[in-house]
């Protein structure tokens, strides 16, 4: 027999997604004793972290906001933790829980079947071809905030020469010493891809379209511990103030200065603040130039919104990422939004959908969040067996 009949799993619950937030929701199962699967479509589990990240990555967040459920990190481990630690930390994590996701499924359908009570994902083996099919009492998105690579059109950027990668490509600016290469997005990845870039001899600018909240990792730090003991508003507007004073007026090197604090933006538009790392002294330097949205390639040469244009060897695309649930996920009008996020917002974000439709680290909360999710999810469907 072939496709479906071929294959027909079933558990109690489905979790899709092996980022941290998939990794966090299996492992609050595991805590609890409830039977699960894992599926997910690359051939490893948090392959953001482990294939499609820079080499000088780490995590932005003290390691107290970073842990994972039920697994603190060693306290001797440095506050911010670097890439390779953090993989070594969730593979622990996966040895810990027994986590032994079902790899190179990539989910196409799902759907709550009313005649059975119960969750239908059907996947596709991308190895072998096979369309199989996975029955569950309960569904957890756990396909993380940054999913599918995205590079916006830009008229003409099929006619420019020289290499063009987004940032899941870039791993360090070792090939670019010497050529002029142009950055498209100033979140953090843009930025801090962009400092990377200079230290090893790239003429590097950055385009920055929109204004950002700028901070240094101990800011953020003080910010999250102020929050829990003084108004979300005191806190917002004294890191505001705290900010301009450390980091001086911006808006002159081409990074307009917000209206909005950084928690307000991060909840209304799930822009999170830069948290600078050395780009910013560089910009005032002179060494990483400011330039505004693009407006068209044409061959090398690429034509900005003031009406400019300059010459670049190479483009990176830090432009984010979209969610493809939008494409899979059927029924469902209750629970994630057209931009594949839980809808509300923080502190009142639904983890919660009907007929047993749960997600686990889509709230724009990080990785902290995803593990309030993934505990709640657990405790949750631990009530209704």
């Amino acid at each position: 027999m072939s496709g479906i009949e071929q294959r027909k799993v079933s558990s109690t619950v489905i979790v899709v997604g092996t980022g941290p937030s998939g990794l966090a929701a299996a492992g609050s199962l595991s805590f609890l004793g409830i039977p699960y699967m894992v599926l997910e479509r690359d051939d490893c589990f948090a392959p953001l972290w482990q294939k499609y990240a820079y080499d000088r990555l780490h995590l932005h967040l003290a390691k107290e906001t970073c842990q994972l459920p039920h697994e603190p990190m060693p306290a001797d481990w440095p506050k911010y933790i670097p890439k390779q630690q953090f993989i070594d930390y969730m593979s622990g994590y996966v040895s810990r829980f027994g986590i032994s996701p079902l790899y190179h499924r990539s989910v196409e359908r799902a759907c709550y079947d009313e005649a059975i009570q119960r969750w239908k994902a059907v996947a596709k083996n991308v190895l072998s071809g096979e369309i199989e099919e996975y029955h569950a009492r309960f569904l957890v998105i756990a396909t993380g905030e940054s999913c599918d690579p995205f590079v916006p059109a830009v008229e003409g950027l099929e006619s420019f020469p020289g290499k063009v990668i987004h940032s899941t490509q870039y791993k360090n600016g070792k090939e670019f010493a010497g050529k002029s290469v142009l950055v498209i997005g100033s979140g953090n990845s843009g930025m801090e891809i962009s400092l990377d870039l200079a230290n090893h001899g790239a003429s590097t600018s950055i385009v920055v379209r929109s204004a950002m909240n700028i901070m240094t990792r101990e800011m953020m730090y003080w910010a999250v511990a102020l929050a829990k003991y003084l108004p979300f508003n005191v806190v917002e507007r004294g890191t505001m103030l705290v900010s301009r004073l450390v980091f001086g007026d911006m808006s002159k090197y081409g990074i307009p200065t917000p209206s909005e604090g950084p928690f307000t933006m991060k909840a209304k538009y799930g822009k999170f603040p830069v948290i600078d790392v050395g780009t910013c002294k560089k910009i005032r330097s002179g060494e990483i130039r400011v330039l505004p949205a693009v407006r068209s390639i044409r061959g090398s040469e690429v034509v900005f919104e003031n009406g400019n244009s300059h010459s670049f060897d190479a483009i990176v695309f830090a432009t984010g990422f979209k969610r493809s649930t939008n494409k899979w996920l059927q029924g469902d009008d209750y629970l994630l939004n057209e931009e594949g996020f839980a809808k509300g917002s923080f502190p009142t974000s639904n983890w919660k959908g009907k007929n047993g439709l749960y997600c686990v680290g889509l709230a724009r909360r990080g990785i902290f969040g995803a593990g309030v999710d993934a505990q709640n999810v657990a405790n949750d469907i631990k009530s209704l067996l």
